[in-house]
C-alpha cells in the first residue's frame, strides 16, 4: 500500500511539475508570461464580475495566480505561478505555489485565483509568509469556452479570494494546504 501511494505522489509530482512549468526562457521573458497571465485572468474576472475592477483599483495590492491541480483517489497536489501588484508602488512580486491534500477526487483542473488585500499589511504578510490552509469542494467539466465549473469567492480577514476554472474535469472534496513563496529567480 505504501509503495503504491508512493508510485502515486511521485506520478503527481511530475505531472504537475510539466502543467504549471514556467519553461524555457530569460528572466524577462518569464516575467512578461506572467505579466500576460494576470492580464487574461483580470480581464475574465472583470466580464464575470465587473465590480471587481473598482475593487482592485482601490486596494492596496492584488495577486493573480495560475494553478493545475490533480486528484487521484485520495491524494491531490498542485503547484503554479503568479504574481502579486503593489498599487501604491506598482511593483510587482512574483511568486510560486504548491498545494497538497487528502480526500476524495479524480480529475485535473487549471484554475486560476485571484486575491484582493484590503490592507497594505495582509498583502505584507502574504508576501514574506504566504501561507494558507483550506478546505476545498468543487466540481468541474470544462475546455476552453465550453462546459461548466463551479465558480468560488471567500473572504479571509483582510483578503478576498476569487477563483475559476480554467479548463479540466475534476470532482473532489478534499482537505488542503497551499503554500505561496517569492520567486528567487524573478524577484
Amino acid at each position: 500500500m505504501k509503495l503504491m501511494q508512493s508510485t502515486i505522489t511521485l506520478i503527481l509530482l511530475l505531472v504537475l511539475s510539466s502543467c504549471a512549468s514556467m519553461g524555457e526562457g530569460s528572466v524577462a521573458e518569464k516575467r512578461q508570461k506572467i505579466l500576460q497571465m494576470k492580464d487574461q485572468v483580470l480581464t475574465q474576472l472583470f466580464s464575470k464580475k465587473p465590480d471587481t475592477r473598482s475593487q482592485l483599483n482601490s486596494a492596496p495590492g492584488y495577486a493573480v495566480f495560475s494553478n493545475a491541480n490533480i486528484n487521484l483517489i485520495f491524494l491531490a497536489a498542485g503547484t503554479g505561478y503568479g504574481v502579486v501588484k503593489d498599487m501604491s508602488s506598482g511593483r510587482h512580486t512574483y511568486m510560486n505555489m504548491a498545494e497538497g491534500g487528502v480526500g476524495l477526487g479524480l480529475g485535473a483542473k487549471d484554475y486560476r485565483i485571484v486575491m484582493v488585500f484590503h490592507t497594505k499589511d495582509a498583502m505584507t504578510h502574504f508576501i514574506e509568509n504566504g501561507w494558507s490552509f483550506g478546505g476545498n469542494a468543487d466540481a468541474a467539466a470544462k475546455a476552453g469556452k465550453k462546459g461548466a465549473s463551479v465558480e468560488g469567492e471567500a473572504y479571509y480577514g483582510d483578503v478576498t479570494v476569487y477563483t475559476f476554472t480554467e479548463s479540466g474535469l475534476a470532482l473532489q472534496a478534499t482537505i488542503k494546504g497551499t503554500k505561496f513563496w517569492k520567486d528567487k529567480d524573478l524577484n
